[in-house]
């Protein structure tokens, strides 16, 4: 099984938000070793090694960015299938989506989401956010 240079996972369907956030990122030297899933399904598969990228897994996982409306598995379910094997539940995953509905933000709680973060709409606040969460998991944080 090879293994993947890939620090940070971002797990998003819109690519103008996609784009945002990896333009955030760039800015603070946080984007050489990120990859981007465009849906659940993709995100499962890079993260356990199946399907398009079986035999290949991340080596260096230090965060997974996830929103939670994405086509084919939806964000809860990545969340619950990453928390609940043993080999990606100390990765730390940060939802990061438009949805502000309690029931959401209760649920990834739940499942053992690290850390909920609503998108701001206006993009000098987004970026902000993004960096603030990247520099935070990629530079501060100490893993299990």
């Amino acid at each position: 099984m090879d293994n993947m240079d890939v620090e940070i996972l971002l797990v998003e369907d819109n690519p103008q938000d996609a784009e945002l956030t990896l333009r955030a990122l760039k800015k603070h030297n946080l984007a050489n070793k990120l990859h981007v899933a465009k849906d659940g399904e993709e995100a499962l598969d890079f993260i356990f090694g199946t399907g398009p990228f079986a035999g290949v897994t991340p080596n260096c996982l230090k965060v997974i960015l996830l929103d939670l409306k994405l086509p084919k598995v939806g964000g809860l379910e990545v969340l619950q299938k990453l928390k609940g094997d043993d080999r990606t539940k100390n990765i730390p995953v940060v939802v990061l989506t438009s949805s502000h509905e309690d029931r959401d933000i209760e649920e990834a709680y739940k499942l053992g989401v690290n850390s909920y973060v609503v998108k701001p709409v206006e993009f000098d606040a987004f970026a902000k956010s993004v960096a603030d969460l990247g520099l935070y998991w990629m530079l501060m944080n100490k893993p299990a």
